[in-house]
């Protein structure tokens, strides 16, 4: 019985690997974009807090879109007037696997 236990837990845990993965990835990247120069998770710097942007656009089937399109080009007026600049240095698959994340928060 106890191996059984144990051996459930085992799969359990290797089965949820690849989702801590992938959330890691996306805080990774944010990390090694610059992102954080000026965004944070839970309070505003110069852009919002990441946990405001995933509050804003809740239940919003376009919005992944939107944010992966903000993110490349960059642009203004959403969050108040300071302009994001566009990050075209960034990978798209990047920029998704971060928005992805910003949106799980």
């Amino acid at each position: 019985m106890k191996i059984a236990s144990i051996a459930a837990c085992a799969l359990a845990t290797l089965a949820w690997a690849p989702l801590a993965q992938a959330a890691d990835a996306g805080e990774d990247l944010i990390k090694t974009s610059g992102c954080v120069a000026c965004h944070a998770i839970d309070k505003k710097l110069v852009g919002p807090a990441y946990k405001d942007v995933a509050a804003k656009y809740k239940g919003d089937k376009a919005a992944e879109a939107r944010l992966i399109e903000k993110v490349k080009k960059g642009g203004t007026g959403v969050w108040g007037q300071m302009p994001m600049p566009p990050n075209t240095q960034v990978k798209d698959e990047d920029i998704v696997t971060m928005v992805r994340w910003i949106l799980k928060l």
